[in-house]
């Protein structure tokens, strides 16, 4: 029982190294220039990724029912395809910022 005791702790970290590690994270966060507006910025940033997509894929579409119409509505397509394509880049964006934290956070803790 001692020898499992002893070998679950190496792989668990000390309640010593987690609050040096949550201490570092805090001063790097405070010396760290990005704040409120950083993080609002990049809210922007991901609407941007959604809504240019889908508005150039409406204007396209309604410039192709005017010159080519048909029964079905080029708009409407090309709305949907454009949100789509939006969701998706700003998926992207927001899964390669997601690991790029997560690797400096990992960083850190070494």
């Amino acid at each position: 029982m001692n020898d499992e005791s002893h070998s679950h702790s190496k792989s668990e970290p000390t309640l010593a190294g987690q609050v040096g590690a949550k201490a570092a994270r805090k001063l790097k966060a405070r010396k760290s220039k990005q704040g409120v507006w950083f993080g609002l910025g990049m809210m922007g940033l991901v609407g941007w990724s959604v809504v240019v997509p889908t508005l150039l894929g409406a204007a396209l579409g309604l410039w192709l029912d005017k010159h080519h119409p048909g029964k079905q509505s080029w708009t409407l397509a090309l709305l949907v395809a454009g949100l789509t394509l939006g969701c998706f880049n700003a998926w992207h964006w927001v899964a390669k910022e997601d690991k790029a934290m997560r690797d400096e956070r990992e960083g850190d803790d070494e």
